[in-house]
């Protein structure tokens, strides 16, 4: 499923197109391919701390600090982090109180990490390894054109 939901994506984003376009497009495709999903969306780096961006689901946490919560520490780290049980996750952001799992994966341009896909469940235990190895390849897609895109 993750190699056509990447393939999908590849042809989905265009360099010619906006960030904001691009990104909104490709939550919309992970909210369709994903299942027992709540949440899907990214959130932009801004020197120490992540702003929200494009997104499917309820209203969200507009500012985030690096290294707090789930995806202020996948930004920090530059890792892909998944949590079984958010309520176990030292310092969790609870934006959707419906939210039990997650997964957060650093988008990389240029070298940097410059921002985060992040996805919520109201599943606990809703994401496995499978889930990262796929999602990964499907982040880096996202910052190829992260990195060549303008904003707006």
């Amino acid at each position: 499923m993750y190699t056509e939901l990447n393939k999908k994506m590849k042809s989905l984003l265009s360099p010619d197109d906006s960030l904001v376009t691009n990104l909104s497009n490709a939550s919309a495709l992970l909210n369709e391919y994903l299942e027992g999903i709540n949440w899907v969306g990214f959130y932009y780096r801004k020197v120490d701390k992540l702003l929200l961006g494009p997104f499917q689901g309820k209203t969200a946490c507009v500012t985030i600090p690096l290294g707090r919560g789930v995806c202020g520490t996948a930004a920090q780290n530059g890792e892909t982090l998944v949590v079984p049980d958010v309520h176990q996750f030292p310092g969790h952001i609870a934006c959707d109180c419906a939210s039990n799992s997650e997964i957060v994966v650093p988008i990389f341009a240029g070298g940097e990490a410059v921002g985060v896909l992040d996805i919520d469940s109201p599943v606990t235990d809703r994401f496995t390894d499978e889930d990262r190895a796929g999602l990964e390849p499907v982040a880096a897609t996202i910052g190829e054109i992260w990195g060549k895109a303008e904003i707006m």
